[in-house]
């Protein structure tokens, strides 16, 4: 019995593996749908640089290739029930300021999920504006140290035109203008820096501290109930960590 049971552990366990990996291949496969329509149907990476993020994202967690292929061939077409990129707004328990970007091909549904989520959790949803004011686009590098000095990363980061560095632990993360994204991402390759992670985001111009623990814990699984959302792809919030 007892090795039973563990070959039935050992099968829940890898079916919920593939059930996470093939949620991210979703959200993946999406993220370059949108990339090749928002670059008015431009396949090549060379000269479409989203796409060409979107497809470095998918390669990092190991999509297969006609996985990629086939997102990019998806996002070419003109399908009824096509995705579409939505933003939703909105206020977390204790006053934070989320954003949350989604592609779905039923906004409809995806907005009914998400203010669930927000009700459910006690914030509440707010009209376009109420919280990307408070937010400001840029360009977002991720680099492991692998030994090297933050000190080393810093000035070559500050040489290539990043904007503002922040030390990480393991990894440095490396803010730049919109436009500057793909020079100093570039840059920092040449010179060898392991880059695990190259986007546009959202970045808070100020944070808020929750101090009390349960408040906090409170807030990040709100949070987290959100990125869990199949169409949700990205949930940008002004919490300090």
């Amino acid at each position: 019995m007892s090795g039973h049971s563990k070959w039935k552990t050992i099968k829940h366990q890898k079916g919920a593996a593939d059930a996470k990996r093939g949620a991210i291949f979703t959200k993946l496969s999406k993220a370059i749908i949108i990339a090749v329509k928002q670059g008015g149907g431009i396949t090549d990476p060379a000269s479409n640089f989203r796409l060409r993020l979107a497809i470095d994202s998918a390669k990092a967690s190991n999509m297969p290739k006609d996985t990629i292929d086939r997102a990019i061939e998806k996002g070419t077409g003109r399908e009824e029930g096509e995705l579409q990129e939505v933003v939703y707004e909105g206020f977390a328990p204790n006053g934070i300021n989320v954003i949350v970007e989604a592609a779905t091909d039923n906004p409809t549904r995806t907005g009914q999920e998400v203010r669930n989520v927000f009700t459910k959790a006690g914030g509440s949803f707010g009209q376009p504006g109420s919280s990307s004011y408070l937010f400001k686009k840029m360009g977002s590098i991720t680099v492991k140290k692998n030994g090297k000095l933050f000190d080393d990363i810093f000035s070559t980061a500050v040489e290539s035109g990043a904007e503002d560095i922040t030390d990480n632990g393991e990894e440095v993360i490396i803010y730049t203008s919109t436009s500057d994204l793909s020079k100093v991402r570039d840059e920092l390759s040449s010179k060898g820096f392991e880059i695990t992670d190259a986007k546009f985001t959202l970045k808070p111009i100020t944070k808020i501290l929750v101090e009390d623990k349960e408040k906090y814990d409170k807030v990040v699984d709100f949070l987290s109930s959100l990125e869990e959302l199949d169409d949700v792809q990205e949930v940008y919030s002004n919490l300090a960590t």
